[in-house]
């Protein structure tokens, strides 16, 4: 009988075909998925807190997993595997939320500013400190860190970061009122969404489409966010496990990518035209999987991760996913 492997993944329209069933195993299979629906941290049918619950208490056999905190884990020698697919990307520039009381007109008047994010080590978090230090000359240690959680995974430079903890639901009320110049954040609260309504909050970038189309068009890829992560020993009991799910992954990608082409799949009324626009503007797939199509983002991902003291320096990317898929 086939074994069942768990596989934790987030409620987005690429994973509704793993929900549904609608991606078959490879003929002969000694395993099947049941997949999970687990978040971070808006309520999922299967619950939250999906990186912790994999990496501390080892609850499911395959996961979506924070690149972050994986390649820190991967520096120290956690025994894990991953293949390169990226079932979350974002612009960072979408999510530097500003306060329009702390007299923020571009990103070098954040410079010795309060600023906060989820943790340090959140992919996003790590993504728009590298951006910011990169692309807009304004480094993270000239700036001062509030996060709202702790961190997954420790690192070596956690204690000279001088990082202060706040307590959560106060974040945004402390943005509002210019105690805090910008906040970092993947999953704005609601709190932060209704104060941009009101003219009290704004992103960073004023148009900032425009920005993050800059941005693709300089780096040519929409910037990874998460990984599909499992354990060397799972790989090693069932050694074609990587390459089939890198197929399936695709397959569930490819079908969700279908749904838009009926105009009435999504509640929003101008979802079609907004697809239709995007691949204009970024091509007809920028999710690629694969190493040879990742392989610049990652290394840019962990240029990040040094200059933020979350590994020690850069190591081959290659070391990162299982041998099988390397020629992917």
């Amino acid at each position: 009988m086939a074994e069942a492997l768990s596989i934790a993944l987030e409620r987005y329209d690429r994973h509704v075909p793993f929900f549904m069933n609608m991606v078959p195993e490879p003929d002969g299979a000694e395993w099947t998925l049941d997949a999970l629906e687990v978040g971070m941290a808006p309520p999922r049918r299967d619950g939250i807190d999906r990186h912790a619950r994999y990496m501390r208490d080892k609850e499911f056999d395959i996961c979506e997993m924070s690149v972050s905190s994986y390649l820190t884990a991967k520096s120290h020698g956690a025994p894990y595997s991953a293949i390169p697919v990226f079932p979350r990307r974002l612009f960072s520039q979408n999510h530097m939320f500003i306060s329009t009381a702390a007299g923020v007109e571009e990103p070098k008047d954040l410079i010795g500013k309060k600023v906060c994010c989820r943790s340090f080590q959140t992919t996003m978090s790590v993504l728009a400190k590298g951006d910011l230090a990169f692309e807009y000359g304004v480094p993270w240690q000239e700036m001062d860190w509030h996060t709202m959680s702790k961190e997954l995974v420790d690192w070596p430079g956690q204690e000279a970061a001088n990082l202060t903890l706040i307590d959560e639901p106060s974040a945004p009320d402390k943005l509002i009122a210019g105690e805090l110049a910008m906040m970092i954040h993947p999953h704005p609260p609601p709190k932060l969404l209704n104060a941009m309504r009101e003219g009290k909050v704004r992103r960073l970038f004023p148009d900032t489409k425009a920005e993050c189309a800059r941005y693709f068009k300089k780096y040519g890829d929409y910037p990874i966010m998460h990984v599909m992560v499992f354990s060397e020993a799972i790989a090693e009991k069932y050694p074609e496990l990587p390459r089939a799910l890198m197929g399936m992954w695709e397959n569930a990608k490819h079908q969700a990518a279908e749904f838009y082409e009926d105009p009435g799949y999504a509640e929003l009324a101008f979802a079609r035209n907004n697809f239709e626009e995007e691949s204009e503007l970024f091509g007809e797939d920028i999710w690629p999987s694969g190493l040879k199509a990742n392989k610049a983002s990652v290394e840019r991902f962990m240029k990040y991760l040094t200059d933020q003291t979350l590994i020690d320096a850069p190591y081959a990317v290659e070391e990162l996913f299982h041998e099988s898929v390397l020629d992917s």
